[in-house]
């Protein structure tokens, strides 16, 4: 009897596992046959499912964008919005690598049109739209990404606690 292969599911297993590779060694730094190598599978049945490592990014991008909150169901908690933010600064410092690597040599026109990038901006938006009111989405969104950066390049000084505490006092 020939094996029942959920596609779906490999796909979005795949798209994890090939993530972390993104994170350890870059877009530019990595080919579709180094990560077939990675994942132990072959380039074609890499192909199969990303017919191109771009694709295959944008499925990582979306993979890694889910996130464990009610989004467009509640509202979503200040605290919960800072948690998850918690969550993510351990490897921001690799995301971030990451995303310059990705869109180096693009012009900001370019960046903003790539269809990866507007899912990624969009689920940020998503999640902030759910603890805050719709007009404060774009400042607040600037806010976190420059506490993560913050966070980085202080070693950790930047306390993400006293922003939290300081935009529930401004809203």
């Amino acid at each position: 009897m020939p094996k029942i292969i959920d596609h779906d599911a490999r796909r979005n297993e795949l798209a994890t596992r090939a993530a972390t590779l993104f994170s350890k060694h870059g877009y530019a730094g990595l080919g579709m046959r180094k990560i077939a190598e990675e994942l132990g599978i072959s380039k074609s049945a890499l192909y199969h499912y990303f017919p191109s490592k771009k694709a295959l990014f944008h499925a990582c991008t979306d993979m890694v964008m889910r996130y464990d909150a009610p989004l467009g169901k509640a509202a979503l908690p200040l605290d919960a919005l800072f948690d998850i933010l918690k969550a993510q600064a351990p490897g921001f410092a690799a995301e971030l690598s990451l995303v310059l690597d990705y869109t180096r040599g693009q012009s900001p026109e370019e960046i903003a049109a790539d269809p990866t990038m507007q899912l990624a901006n969009a689920r940020y938006a998503d999640l902030v739209r759910a603890a805050v009111p719709t007009q404060d989405v774009n400042p607040v969104v600037c806010l976190l990404l420059g506490a993560l950066m913050m966070r980085h390049f202080d070693g950790g000084q930047t306390d993400l606690d006293e922003i939290r505490d300081w935009l529930i006092a401004k809203s």
